[in-house]
């Protein structure tokens, strides 16, 4: 690695440490051109350069990082998933349950 001194180094270093904490959580299925473990090695062996290569060629190009409007739950997300709705607007709902009350109290009154 080149030494260069005063706040160039800290920057470098400092870029060297963010792309290598990216390169470790970025999903391997989106990293682009090499797989995970070789990008990590390339940002390893060459920070200044490894580095520059990570950002611009390397890294998804899609936030992979939940965001705050996702659910916690991504299997709440799925495609198909049926939304629970108001129940007074299902009336096939409110007849079942009208049902059930009835015999409960049918069955009441027998006991």
């Amino acid at each position: 690695m080149l030494y260069f001194d005063g706040a160039v180094g800290v920057a470098i270093f400092c870029l060297w440490i963010f792309c290598l904490v990216d390169v470790i959580v970025s999903d391997e299925s989106v990293t682009r051109h090499l797989p995970k473990m070789l990008w990590l090695l390339v940002v390893l062996l060459l920070p200044l350069v490894g580095s520059i290569l990570w950002l611009a060629v390397g890294k998804p190009r899609t936030a992979t990082y939940p965001s705050r409007g996702t659910s916690r739950f991504p299997e709440y997300d799925r495609p198909g998933r049926h939304v629970a709705g108001n129940p007074d607007d299902d009336a096939e709902f409110l007849r079942q349950c009208r049902e059930r009350a009835e015999e409960q109290r049918r069955k009441g009154r027998e006991l």
